[in-house]
This record gives structure tokens, sequence and C-alpha cells, in this order.
């Protein structure tokens, strides 16, 4: 088990930060910016997917993220834990070893085929579900499971993302008018933070990093990309 001290939401978020440079899982292009599947145009990209493949980096970022369940949701306040497909299975899986309960997962649609389900895995009715997902950047791709999940009987009141953008209000905004509380423990912030303490990048990129942080869509708008997130 982690040193209690971990548990402090400015060390958690600073050591997740520091493994995720340590891993390459973060990149910086000002220049050529990275094009999302919503369209937006960024100047940075984390491949959260990386941590699978790294046992004492994923160990400890899955002991941070059971903790921040822990303190902030509560001990005894659910009956499994589900991931998305396909990035948050595995961190379903992982996690749900550290809470010790039953591991669902969800997929983006129905099968279609066989019983056609789109909840793989035992959910009784009524069961308390933790949705864990990689990142989370509006939230849109979690409520595609948070939704499914609800329809199939299930409840949801909170959901985990080991990193959160933390630079959309439109975020905050779909969290609580979906009555879900958003537990994370890393941000865009927390990254940038270690990357100029450590002299990681240059000046030039860096101004165009904080630039996209203060107003990503106005960033993306001037890049090439969307000037507004899609609703759904």
């Amino acid at each position: 088990m982690i040193h209690a001290n971990f548990t402090d939401r400015a060390v958690m978020a600073e050591i997740v930060a520091k493994m995720l440079w340590e891993i390459k899982a973060v990149h910086f292009s000002a220049d050529q910016p990275y094009k999302f599947a919503s369209g937006m145009a960024s100047p940075v990209y984390i491949d959260m997917r990386k941590l699978i493949s790294y046992p004492r980096i994923r160990s400890t970022a899955m002991d941070f993220a059971a903790a921040t369940v822990m303190r902030d949701a509560g001990f005894e306040k659910f009956d499994c834990v589900a991931g998305g497909e396909t990035a948050g299975i595995p961190f379903a899986a992982f996690l749900s070893e550290r809470l010790s309960l039953p591991m669902i997962y969800c997929r983006k649609k129905p099968k279609g085929h066989g019983r056609n389900a789109q909840i793989e895995g035992n959910m009784p009715e009524g069961s308390r579900v933790l949705v864990i997902e990689d990142l989370t950047t509006a939230g849109g791709s979690m409520f595609t499971f948070i939704d499914a999940i609800r329809a199939a009987g299930g409840i949801v009141d909170h959901g985990i993302a080991l990193f959160y953008y933390g630079i959309f209000p439109e975020a905050e905004q779909r969290f609580a008018a979906g009555n879900v509380k958003l537990h994370y423990i890393a941000t865009w912030r927390d990254v940038l933070a270690v990357a100029k303490a450590d002299k990681l990048f240059d000046d030039k990129t860096l101004a165009e990093v904080e630039a996209f942080l203060d107003a990503p869509l106005a960033w993306s708008g001037r890049n090439g990309g969307v000037s507004e997130l899609p609703t759904s």
C-alpha cells in the first residue's frame, strides 16, 4: 500500500505527470497541431494507453486512483467498476482489483448479435457503478458509457479519469447536468508544470501550449480546427 502522504492531491498529480513524461506519453507540437476526432486542433497530445505496458507506473497510478476514490467518494459506495471500450477496460480491471470489487465493461454500441449486449459481465439491477476512463476531455465518451449503464439498470453517480484535460467549461457543465461527480488525478496544468520546471521544451512551444490551455477552442480555430465542441 502506498504511503499515506501520497494521498495528497498535489503530490499525486505531480508524480503522475512525471511518470507520463518518463514513459514519453506526452507530446507537444505547436507547429504541426494534432487533430482529434472532434475536429479540434491541439498542440498537445497524451497517450494514456502506454501506462499498461509499464507495471510499476501503472501500479502507482492505480494506487492513486483507489486512494482518490476512497478519499473523495467513500469506502463502501460501489458495487462494481466499469470500463469503457476500449481504453477503459484494462484500467477497470486494475482498479477493481484494488477496490476488491467486481468488474464489468461497456461497449460503445450493442454488439449486434447474440444477446445484443452493451454491458458485459454481471450487473444486477440497481448496482452502484464506478465508471473509469483513461482520460476525459469534455466528458462525451464517458457519458456514452454512463448512459448505457443507466439504461441497463445501473446507478452511476461517480466517474474517474486518470487524466482530465481540465480546460473545458463544457465538461464541468456536462457532469453537473448528468449528476455525476468526476474524480481525476492529473491535468494538463500538472503536466505543463513539470515541463516548465524541468525545461523540457523551448519558450515558443511553451507559449503556444499556455495559449491553448487558456483558450483551447480559440487556439484550435486559429490553427485549422473547430472553434466549438460538438454537443453530443
